[in-house]
């Protein structure tokens, strides 16, 4: 049943939607995501093909309305931020689990909003529309499905147990119907039978241009302005990766790992080595540089260009801001964070005077000691037969993540993923992490561990040599059943992928370099003996001696190397109480080994608050 609270927002709802969208002249409207068309929910034909422009940059709009609460909201409640003297108190609540109805982050009106725009579009839009033998309005309609579930998803995550509806609301009276409420499980049920067909049809995603001008940075010179520019394929969700969403969070993990699988190999997706190279090392980070350390670099892509204003790598969907107010929609990201992004201040991007002694937000102890406990991987420079050495200098990742800043007699570290303005959604490091996630429950963990130490590369000569006995001890990990695996189910090493995905590296190898082959020290057995003995140590467990140990020890590997690569970006709370069904789910250590394994992860934030019952993992809805 909808309470009367619920009533409220659904009734204000029935009055806002599907007129927020995008001019046909994109680059000539002042705001990125509006429009001049007068075609709004009172023509429900949905009859011209330009229409599925207009409706679903209305749709992507309400994206960028709900990307801070996003965000906030799980990065908050989890183990990566801390807040300082001069957060305020509705972050507070947020991080210390007593946020009530009054937080102004927690507003389950803004993802309905979202949703109720999809449902008008969907229910209306005429998909038969053709130029030539081409369904012009098919992409739209399947975006509008993909967007819907992500929408839903976030809600189950939040909230638990949510309103559910896949008609538009348009009148009062419709708002006023009585609803079912369908947890995480009843949500994906009601959705994948959809999605799944419209999987099939294998429809690109929309694409209105890929150099969009978002318009000019403030304070940047007025006669050479440095411009936003956005690409419009990457505001979008791919259908396949939302698809793999709900079902690795059901526990469905070979359907999960599947789409996971089909995304990437069908965009021809690749794990890309991204650099942290010494020319960008901290001053304080040179000095701890080993001395015979080989300095020839190669690879794809520097880690820091991830986070570009105008042409981010590694990004599958994002969700760009406005650079300024009369532009469209802006972001508290950057400021909360410490970085002045609307400075109007002379001066680019990057510049001294946009760093914010007065952030609200930290990195927390437990980010900074889980990167400064991991090893660094070199060849040396007197390197005979490819040896590589280890050294305990940490995950390169945070010193590009937190960069170290010196201002107004301070000193003081600044998280710049937000400094562009843009909210990252899927990164292709983080569908990656979660295909591990899937295949490591699946029973694959060695495979899994290849996703995070070698990439997907048939190349067994150089990378994952063929599994024997003896070879095992040398680091040819990857048994028969998983090269079976990557062959045929998840089709990574087939005839049709393996030239794809030659040049494929490990996640873990962007923050600790040299990974791969045989000869580094980054080995599976190595590594997850490691983790099992940490686990033990920390969270009392009793090794079973089976299989079992290493998955559920490869899970705490892959949850470390999301907090590595994904930190801050607005996934952390969701994806530690996933982890925790899939824990509980498993009955390894005790049916409620995972409520305890999140509680003691999280026991620091507010003792009163017990995190083993897990009504205490949602806000409260509003």
């Amino acid at each position: 049943m909808i309470t009367k609270i619920n009533k409220k927002w659904l009734i204000s709802l029935s009055v806002i939607i599907c007129h927020l969208s995008l001019s046909v002249t994109l680059t000539s409207c002042e705001d990125l995501f509006e429009t001049d068309s007068d075609r709004q929910i009172f023509d429900p034909s949905l009859d011209e093909k330009t229409d599925s422009m207009y409706y679903m940059l209305g749709i992507l709009k309400g994206l960028q309305q709900v990307a801070d609460q996003y965000v906030l909201t799980n990065e908050m409640r989890g183990d990566l931020v801390a807040t300082n003297q001069y957060t305020e108190t509705d972050l507070r609540r947020l991080a210390d689990f007593s946020a009530d109805i009054t937080n102004k982050y927690d507003s389950a009106y803004q993802y309905y909003r979202i949703i109720n725009n999809c449902n008008y579009y969907i229910a209306h839009r005429d998909t038969s529309l053709r130029t030539g033998s081409r369904q012009v309005a098919l992409p739209e309609f399947v975006e509008a499905h993909a967007v819907r579930a992500w929408a839903y998803l976030q809600l189950a995550k939040t909230y638990g147990t949510v309103p559910f509806y896949t008609h538009p609301l348009t009148s009062i009276g419709e708002a006023n119907e009585t609803m079912p409420e369908l947890n995480l499980e009843g949500i994906c049920d009601a959705l994948i039978p959809e999605l799944v067909r419209l999987s099939a049809l294998n429809q690109p995603l929309p694409n209105y241009g890929t150099s969009i001008e978002a318009g000019a940075l403030n304070g940047s010179s007025s006669s050479t302005p440095q411009m936003k520019n956005i690409n419009s394929v990457y505001t979008m969700i791919p259908i396949d990766v939302i698809l793999g969403d709900l079902y690795l969070e059901t526990h469905q993990y070979q359907q999960a790992a599947i789409y996971y699988a089909k995304f990437l190999c069908q965009n021809e997706v690749v794990s890309l080595r991204a650099l942290i190279t010494p020319s960008s090392f901290s001053t304080l980070l040179k000095e701890k540089l080993p001395t015979d350390l080989q300095r020839s670099y190669s690879g794809n892509f520097m880690w820091s260009s991830i986070f570009n204003v105008s042409n981010p790598n590694d990004i599958v969907t994002y969700i760009p801001l406005a650079p300024n107010s009369l532009r469209g929609v802006t972001t508290n990201l950057p400021a909360i964070f410490g970085y002045d992004f609307y400075s109007t201040t002379s001066g680019s991007t990057g510049s001294l005077n946009r760093y914010m002694v007065d952030r609200q937000l930290d990195a927390s102890s437990a980010y900074t000691q889980l990167a400064d406990k991991q090893d660094w991987y070199y060849l040396p420079n007197d390197n005979k037969q490819g040896l590589i050495k280890a050294v305990d200098l940490g995950d390169m990742r945070r010193y590009v993540t937190m960069e170290h800043i010196s201002k107004e007699d301070s000193t003081f570290n600044i998280m710049i993923k937000f400094t562009s303005a843009n909210v990252p959604v899927y990164r292709i490091g983080g569908i990656y992490l979660r295909l591990a996630e899937a295949i490591n429950r699946m029973g694959y963990p060695d495979a899994a561990f290849a996703l995070l130490k070698d990439g997907l590369n048939d190349d067994l000569s150089r990378y994952v040599k063929q599994y024997d006995g003896d070879d095992k001890a040398k680091g040819r990990y990857l048994t028969p059943a998983s090269i079976t695996l990557l062959t045929t189910t998840l089709p990574f090493f087939s005839d049709e992928y393996k030239t794809v995905f030659a040049e494929g590296y490990g996640i873990h190898s962007r923050g600790a370099n040299e990974t791969a082959g045989v000869n580094s020290p980054y080995q599976l057995d190595t590594i997850v003996g490691l983790k099992i003995a940490e686990l033990q140590s920390v969270y009392g467990i009793m090794p079973t001696g089976t299989m079992n140990d290493t998955i559920n020890a490869m899970e705490d590997l892959i949850c470390d190397e999301m907090a590595l690569e994904l930190a801050f970006e607005g996934s952390r709370f969701a994806d530690l109480t996933r982890m925790a069904r899939h824990k509980n789910r498993a009955g390894l250590y005790g049916g409620n080994f995972g409520s305890q394994w999140l509680a003691r992860k999280l026991a620091y934030k507010n003792p009163t608050v017990s995190l083993l019952d897990e009504k205490n993992w949602y806000l409260p809805f509003k």
